[in-house]
């Protein structure tokens, strides 16, 4: 026996390893093969002396088989199973025809017991020799067995052949089966929490192209793109080319703590930022545009004026330079984002408390407020939640009255009712009018869908109809708006039943009324299908015999009305003034229409956390009657008895006393007062020349003009 043949026994090469009759590789040809299979041609004697060199060869080729990079997996479970259909058959092959390993293998095991190690080696290395001749003797005859019946096309052969195939199939199947299955619950939307935010769902581009495609969206767009300079990613908006160049504006964002998995941020402002920001109070203080306009040119990312003057060209009218005023103040923050905060997962918190987190709330509200005028409600969808999710235990924009119209609108009914079944609980939603009629209303809508089994229509529609019936007991005076908003005359029955007669609307809480009208004048549109208006009418009219019944439910809803709506939180108010909607507008209350309403930060919180304050200014003009202020204007040097220089009345206290102090203000009220008599007498003595009557029509009128 060789050296070579003993370190491969004893395993001392890397990789070699003793051939066993599984190991030899078998190149069975598939049926469109048409090469010749190894060996019809050439004797196997040819063969046997290269033996040792193709085995090493076969060898390494199967210890790098694992290694290598396949392309297609499915190529992968083919060739194994095919691989072990052929050794299995010629294993069996061998057992049958050729009994002549069993006894080598039984000489293997008697030569052990009986000469000792020395003679394990010999037999097998006898083994594996003969195991090498026989096996490419019957590797051949399995390969020219395989090209006769190749060649007969026997049947038999084929339906076996395409029950393997069937089998590989059905494991595919299975395969491909699992993993969407497990992509399926990986990326469930069920399991997420409530307000997740999908980024590719704050594009308004990826909705505008499910609607109208992308050569439509992006139409000329895509060959600039790629002469463009790369630009910042961004989430929130795109980067416009006409911006100013953003540099460090002092606006940055800081973590204050983390408690329960809830990260808490707040944004900041450095000494140079908060100078900006007292101009920009001045500016504001002139009561002229153009001062805001020149600080922005001076500082083009500063947020409070980008929102004023976005508000100012929206009351003009000038919706495309609003828009883009309100896309550079989200630019702004994103750049300033710190690097924790996450948009989308729903635990960062930001404080409305505090004027620097104001405008961040602000800015997103109104880029959503163009998105849904712009037809992407997905997308303001989206944005909305991102709102409730920076603060939604205080909700300081009051989203949740706008969040189920933004959810009929984008037919995200499912969302709607998950958000009903865990917030009912602790938030009471169906307390809120446009809750009570929206749910009920995108229950019947996801009814209406075809791909739904019956059993869970029918679940759908009757539940549907109890919450309607339920909604319209509660708030009886949203009927007949909703109605003449929809253009849609009652049934006589209805329109002269006392329970939603014209009565019942004015004895309505005022806090109650700027709900219903939020809710009717956003919604409306929604309830003019034929399909609901009919629905809505078979309910109107199943509440009608509930009346006639005495249903309790009545009298509780009633004294529900009365009890919990009698004055709106400050954040609903806030809410009706960015909505604009001037019916609900009319109905707030005066101590709410008189503030001042500014458009960087409308009706602040009476709490506010105050970080930096404003400078105090030294202004007379307030401290000033109307005749002090005319004599000012005529006189640029006069000063009253308020503006007078008390630091020197101060100093002439501290060095003569009382007595000259009170001197001094006497001669300053003579002269005041002497000031005021010739005032008074310049007054009374001004006298208007009437213009002559027009006795003489014929009269030229040159004559006293």
């Amino acid at each position: 026996m060789s050296r070579r043949a003993l370190r491969r026994l004893r395993g001392e090469q890397k990789g070699q390893q003793p051939l066993v009759p599984l190991d030899l590789p078998v190149g069975e040809p598939e049926e469109g093969d048409e090469e010749e299979p190894l060996g019809s041609e050439a004797p196997v004697e040819a063969l046997a002396g290269s033996s040792r060199r193709q085995k090493k060869k076969n060898q390494r080729s199967q210890d790098l088989l694992p290694q290598r990079g396949i392309n297609n997996l499915y190529e992968l479970i083919k060739d194994v199973d095919a691989e072990n259909t052929e050794v299995s058959d010629l294993v069996t092959e061998h057992d049958v025809r050729d009994p002549k390993l069993n006894l080598l293998d039984s000489k293997q095991s008697n030569g052990s017991t009986e000469n000792g190690e020395v003679g394990k080696k010999v037999f097998e290395d006898e083994l594996s020799n003969c195991a090498n001749d026989e096996q490419l003797n019957c590797a051949n005859k399995h390969r020219k067995k395989k090209k006769r019946k190749k060649n007969k096309k026997n049947p038999a052969g084929d339906v076996q052949e395409e029950a393997e195939s069937e089998n590989i199939d059905r494991l595919l199947e299975k395969i491909t089966n699992g993993l969407v299955c497990q992509t399926e619950c990986t990326f469930n939307s069920d399991s997420r929490p409530l307000l997740y935010v999908e980024h590719r769902n704050l594009n308004p581009e990826t909705e505008l192209k499910r609607y109208f495609g992308a050569r439509a969206v992006l139409g000329e767009q895509r060959p600039r793109q790629r002469q463009r300079q790369s630009l910042r990613s961004i989430w929130l908006t795109a980067v416009r080319e006409n911006w100013p160049r953003y540099s460090k504006t002092g606006l940055s964002m800081r973590l204050l703590e983390t408690k329960s998995g809830i990260q808490y941020f707040t944004f900041e402002h450095n000494r140079d930022y908060q100078q900006v920001q007292f101009k920009f109070l001045e500016a504001v203080d002139s009561m002229d545009p153009h001062n805001i306009v020149v600080l922005l040119q001076m500082n083009p990312y500063h947020i409070d004026s980008l929102l004023q003057l976005s508000d100012l060209c929206r009351i003009q009218e000038d919706q495309e330079m609003s828009r883009d005023l309100i896309e550079r103040a989200l630019y702004s923050f994103e750049c300033a984002f710190h690097p924790v905060f996450s948009l989308t997962s729903g635990s960062c918190r930001l404080n409305y408390r505090r004027p620097e987190n104001r405008g961040f709330f602000l800015a997103l509200y109104r880029h959503m407020w163009f998105l849904e005028k712009r037809g992407c409600p997905r997308t303001a969808l989206e944005f909305c939640k991102l709102v409730m999710s920076l603060d939604p235990d205080y909700d300081p924009l009051c989203m949740l009255l706008l969040i189920d119209f933004l959810s009929l609108r984008a037919r995200e009914y499912a969302f709607l009712l998950r958000m009903f079944e865990e917030w009912e609980t602790h938030k009471n939603l169906s307390q809120l009018p446009n809750f009570a009629f929206s749910v009920p209303l995108a229950c019947f809508l996801l009814c209406q869908q075809e791909d739904l089994p019956v059993t869970e229509q029918e679940q759908l529609r009757s539940k549907a109809d109890h919450m309607i019936q339920t909604a319209l007991i509660m708030f009886p005076s949203v009927l007949m708006p909703l109605l003449d908003c929809c253009g849609v005359q009652p049934d006589p029955s209805v329109s002269s039943h006392p329970f939603w007669a014209l009565q019942v609307q004015i004895s309505q809480p005022p806090a109650l009324g700027q709900l219903i009208s939020l809710y009717v004048e956003r919604t409306h549109t929604l309830w003019k299908d034929v399909a609901v208006m009919s629905w809505l009418e078979n309910n109107v009219k199943a509440v009608i015999r509930r009346l006639a019944d005495n249903d309790p439910l009545v009298e509780e809803s009633k004294r529900s009305r009365r009890l919990r709506y009698q004055s709106a939180p400050r954040n609903i108010h806030r809410h009706i003034i960015l909505s604009e909607i001037q019916e609900a507008i009319a109905a707030l209350p005066l101590e709410v229409t008189l503030q001042p309403l500014m458009g960087f930060d409308p009706l602040p919180p009476l709490d506010s956390v105050v970080s930096y304050t404003r400078p105090e200014r030294r202004s007379t003009e307030s401290r000033e009657n109307t005749l002090s202020l005319f004599l000012r204007s005529l006189l640029p040097n006069f000063q009253s008895l308020q503006a007078a220089p008390l630091p020197r009345l101060e100093e002439e206290e501290a060095a003569a006393g009382d007595d000259a102090l009170g001197g001094a203000r006497r001669e300053l009220n003579q002269g005041v007062n002497r000031l005021m008599a010739a005032m008074r007498d310049m007054l009374a003595n001004i006298q208007f020349q009437e213009p002559p009557r027009e006795d003489n029509p014929d009269e030229d009128e040159e004559e006293w003009d």
